[in-house]
């Protein structure tokens, strides 16, 4: 049984700073396996010391999360235009004309 969220099951008899300490010897290099895309993919990236954070960019105009009733042949026409749809309704409502009240 754990005995609090630090301990996991791989850190009972394990000597981490022994392991961070080891240096690869040439004929362990066979016992790794190659990277795959998907490796590549999810791994992390640095520029330096600096860890390069992935997702969405930070856009310039914060955007707020919202409920919006569309008759279903307008979401239908976005869709269908592929990815990126929500921000071309967004971008046609930012250019509409709105009535003055």
């Amino acid at each position: 049984m754990l005995k609090n969220s630090n301990d996991t099951p791989l850190s009972y008899g394990s000597d981490f700073a022994k392991m961070d300490a080891h240096v690869i010897q040439p004929e362990e290099y066979d016992e790794l396996p190659e990277w795959t895309d998907e490796m590549f993919a999810t791994a992390d990236l640095y520029h330096g010391e600096k860890l390069i954070r992935r997702g969405r960019p930070v856009s310039a105009s914060k955007k707020i999360l919202t409920t919006l009733r569309l008759d279903t042949d307008v979401v239908e026409r976005f869709r269908a235009t592929g990815k990126g749809w929500q921000s071309r309704i967004n971008e046609a409502l930012k250019h509409a004309q709105i009535p003055a009240e």
